[in-house]
């Protein structure tokens, strides 16, 4: 098979996802007929507005196991990350309730810069480390809480290498020492089965776009009894969202983002086996046929869509353009906006520093083909060998 650029291979899921049909589908009529705003209800154009929000948020409550008034749409996971950090510091410092926050270094810049942002204001934040796997290990989150501890954010699996941490001891930690718990389950949602209650989770980050849904539109899931959490909202005017996140809402985006949620958990078993299938036949390849190859990220314990793999010896933004334009993969986190540094993630796991620079993300997604992988990953060997012969000539 000899993809033309209309339908080069796709391998960079963790990035974005397309549309799904149904996503699409589901959303149409909020584009058109169903234009109301819902907070203008009073009318029939507002009440079927506010009727395709209202069960979008059922859905994403179903799925989450939570109440549907602890849903709350943002603009996507980066706000509702910085919500939920900076709510939560917010209303700690304006009531005096401690300043002190527990993270990891491999978490996502979202949550890395806005913590940075409240160290300017002198909170206080442990960056906890992880081991060369990427797991954090509960008993340091345990070991780090103060007295005046008010928030621990860990993500449910890594945007990078696709560890999954360990939610729920990490959820008893937080319960039993009284402090909240947020993660970003961006990446882990509709791959690893999230339960709040079970979890211990109080605050959770989703977005659409990582879900086959569309762009510009994510939740932040925010516990509202035993403990409820309090936090303070970052945008005013309106009160839209119970005064958590005033604006008008994006209808469309909104109903598109609950049947994305509604299908990544009605379609989790299937999407897993099959991506799980096409990235397991991948690291054979690569392990069988070439040498100096590392994989990146706990080996059992990582999103089954996931493969961050080391090629030592070939810089990964040459391996990259040189799989243009037939195959899109990644060289590191597309969060992160031209940046050529090494990831943080990667040098978090410690080891050779030739394997930060080397390393290359496959993202797998549901429509991809046993036969694109297969293509892919004859043309992905072909371009490792040629460089590497490169750089011996």
């Amino acid at each position: 098979m000899s993809p033309s650029l209309d339908n080069a291979v796709y391998l960079d899921h963790h990035a974005t996802t397309p549309v799904d049909e149904r996503v699409a589908e589901e959303m149409q009529p909020y584009l058109t007929e169903n234009f109301g705003n819902p907070a203008s209800d009073d009318h029939l154009y507002g009440a079927k507005a506010k009727e395709g929000v209202e069960q979008a948020r059922e859905q994403i409550s179903e799925v989450l196991n939570c109440r549907k008034e602890e849903i709350i749409f943002t603009s996507g996971a980066t706000e509702s990350d910085n919500l939920a950090i900076k709510g939560v510091a917010d209303y700690a410092e304006r009531k005096d309730k401690g300043n002190h926050i527990i993270t990891g270094e491999t978490e996502h810049e979202a949550v890395l810069e806005a913590c940075e942002v409240l160290e300017e204001r002198d909170f206080e934040i442990s960056y906890l480390p992880v081991d060369e796997n990427g797991l954090i290990d509960p008993v340091d989150v345990e070991d780090a809480i103060r007295d005046d501890t008010i928030l621990i954010s860990i993500m449910a699996a890594n945007n990078e290498i696709g560890t999954i941490a360990p939610l729920k001891e990490i959820g008893e930690v937080a319960k039993s020492n009284e402090v909240f718990f947020h993660t970003d389950a961006v990446q882990a949602l509709g791959y690893v089965p999230i339960d709040v209650e079970e979890m211990g989770i109080d605050l959770m980050s989703i977005s659409a776009h990582k879900i086959y849904g569309p762009k510009g539109i994510g939740v932040l899931y925010v516990r509202r009894r035993n403990p409820k959490v309090k936090l303070d909202p970052l945008i005013h005017g309106g009160g839209h969202e119970r005064g958590w996140r005033s604006g008008t809402l994006n209808v469309p985006s909104i109903v598109g983002l609950g049947k994305a949620v509604h299908l990544a958990d009605k379609k989790m078993e299937e999407r897993t086996e099959h991506v799980d299938e096409l990235t397991s036949y991948m690291w054979k390849r690569f392990n069988e046929e070439l040498d100096n190859v590392v994989l990146n990220g706990h080996p059992e314990k990582r999103i089954p869509n996931n493969l961050n793999v080391s090629f030592v010896g070939v810089e990964n933004k040459a391996l990259v353009q040189n799989l243009q334009p037939e195959i899109a993969v990644s060289a590191g986190s597309a969060c992160t906006t031209g940046k050529v540094e090494a990831s943080h993630v990667l040098q978090a796991l410690g080891g050779d520093e030739d394997l930060w620079h080397s390393a290359v993300r496959f993202g797998i997604g549901k429509d991809n083909t046993q036969e694109e992988i297969e293509y892919a990953t004859d043309q992905i060997i072909q371009a490792v060998s040629r460089l590497r012969k490169l750089q011996i000539s």
